[in-house]
């Protein structure tokens, strides 16, 4: 008499996982439904306007006059005027959050009611913008050293609020703070695969401003050049 056929593996595991990748599915789903939005890391980076090619960030910081920086005599922020109206009623703090943000809707007055927003320099994410700061790549400080000093009211002006260059970065108020006044020779952002763009910010902003760099500013930024982009 044959022997009885070998009995085939019970396929209850297998879907026990379907189930479970189901359910899932369905809890991510509910997540974004109830939530409204989704996991940072399904979501993708939003960089400033402006930033250069690699070539040509090469060819600014090559441009650039390097001298030492001033002792700052004379510096206040408010020497600085910001934030400005942009396009009435939104300043350029609200216009950065407008302009960066995911899916940012704002109210009359132009405060964001809804939105997600990411920092580039340390990866955080946030739908909290009152938890982010409008970084200046180039500091205030920094710019008033470098050249900025002999500047018009109306230029300062000017390079605190635009918004039409990579000056202008709204990231995580920790690392706008850990940052300061320092230059990339000091301080470089926590996350590194920001750092090529980084730097090219830096130099295209000083290359439209017509500020200096120190050479161990330049030094720096031609080493995470080489090294990053």
């Amino acid at each position: 008499m044959p022997a009885s056929p070998t009995p085939s593996p019970s396929p209850r595991p297998r879907a026990r996982e379907t189930a479970l990748g189901a359910l899932s599915a369905v809890a991510a789903a509910v997540l974004v439904a109830v939530l409204g939005w989704a996991a940072p890391a399904q979501a993708h980076h939003v960089l400033p306007p402006g930033i250069p090619s690699t070539s040509a960030a090469q060819s600014q910081l090559d441009g650039l006059t390097v001298r030492a920086k001033n002792n700052g005599a004379g510096y206040d922020r408010s020497l600085f005027p910001h934030w400005v109206v942009i396009s009435s009623p939104c300043d350029a703090r609200e216009t950065v959050l407008r302009r960066d943000g995911h899916t940012v809707h704002v109210d009359g007055s132009c405060q964001p009611t809804s939105g997600r927003w990411s920092s580039e320099y340390d990866g955080v994410w946030t739908d909290q913008p009152s938890s982010f700061d409008i970084d200046h790549m180039v500091p205030l400080y920094d710019a008033w050293r470098s050249g900025a000093h002999t500047w018009s009211a109306a230029q300062r002006r000017s390079f605190a609020n635009d918004v039409s260059s990579p000056q202008l970065w709204a990231v995580s108020a920790s690392s706008n703070r850990s940052k300061g006044d320092r230059d990339p020779s000091a301080w470089m952002p926590p996350r590194t695969a920001i750092h090529c763009d980084y730097v090219k910010a830096w130099v295209n902003v000083k290359h439209r401003y017509n500020l200096s760099v120190t050479s161990a500013e330049k030094a720096s930024i031609q080493g995470t050049i080489n090294a990053r982009c």
